[in-house]
């Protein structure tokens, strides 16, 4: 593997220069999140003006959290998503029935804090297009993800699943090179590691994330 086969994502965009930005640095995932409670979250209105915005090549993520039926489809009527990611407590079966009901390739990110948490991945890995391996938020947090914090890459160093998968959880423009040579990662995702406070992107350090991840930006 060559850095040139990595692609990144950025989550929690919410201005028009974040998307600028991550077009420029060479991303190839434009994230864009519907969960109230974070500093990142944006109205069906914002995220749609930008995702009109969002150049070709440059696909667009929606993160959702136990969202219900009613939320999805008021979301997805105003906004051209072209993935669905679902980052709270989503069954397989929810999975699936997600797919079903939307036509959109879903991505399932899979919380792991130990060794106990790994078989999950390979459980949703059955079902979902897609799997985002995260850090496993405290039992206190707030967010279900972009908290900055890493788990142990050692416990999933080498393993393969039966469709694509991402690695999160407090990756950053100085961590995310040995963080894909450890864990043989071909995607990863960022969000508070390439922010100047939290919900506030900084394009220089998307650039840098970037340019460490697969050499472009910086």
């Amino acid at each position: 593997m060559t850095r040139a086969d990595v692609r990144v994502k950025i989550c929690g965009l919410t201005t028009p220069a974040d998307i600028e930005a991550v077009s420029r640095a060479g991303a190839a995932y434009a994230g864009f999140v519907f969960f109230a409670r974070s500093p990142r979250a944006l109205s069906a209105l914002r995220a749609r003006e930008l995702a009109l915005q969002t150049p070709p090549g440059l696909a667009r993520v929606g993160l959702f959290v136990d969202a219900d039926d009613a939320f999805l489809d008021s979301v997805l009527a105003e906004v051209p998503l072209d993935i669905l990611q679902l980052h709270g407590s989503e069954t397989p079966e929810r999975v699936t029935a997600l797919k079903a009901r939307h036509g959109l390739p879903v991505m399932k990110a899979v919380g792991i804090a130990d060794a106990g948490d790994v078989p999950k991945i390979a459980t949703y890995g059955a079902v979902a297009d897609m799997l985002l391996i995260d850090t496993k938020p405290p039992r206190d947090a707030v967010l279900p993800g972009g908290n900055g914090l890493a788990f142990d890459w050692r416990l999933i160093a080498g393993r393969r699943w039966p469709v694509p998968w991402m690695l999160a959880g407090g990756l950053t423009p100085e961590t995310v090179r040995d963080a894909i040579a450890l864990t043989g990662a071909r995607q990863v995702d960022v969000s508070s590691g390439v922010e100047s406070t939290p919900g506030v992107k900084d394009a220089e350090k998307i650039a840098a994330f970037c340019a460490a991840a697969i050499g472009k930006g910086a």
